[in-house]
């Protein structure tokens, strides 16, 4: 399938699912093919792996969730913490 380029802007989600199900869309420019939208052999993108920062994180301060005494808060405002 042909589009010229302002068909194309308007109707990209629609093309993009052309090319999802195999169909090669070509985009024009004044009759010239400049662009061939195709759909990716696959995802470029891996999926994580959990397990893989076991041991890499370390937790310098195990109580870094309870709140800051008063001497901690004025001492850390005062850029001295």
């Amino acid at each position: 399938m042909q589009y010229s380029l302002t068909e194309a802007r308007r109707k990209l989600p629609q093309l993009i699912k052309s090319a999802e199900r195999g169909e090669l869309v070509t985009i024009c420019r004044r009759g010239v093919p400049i662009v061939e939208v195709v759909r990716t052999t696959r995802s470029a993108r891996k999926k994580p792996k959990f397990g893989t920062m076991r041991g890499k994180i370390k937790v310098i301060d195990p109580d870094w969730w309870k709140p800051m005494t008063d001497k901690e808060v004025k001492a850390f405002l005062n850029g001295r913490y």
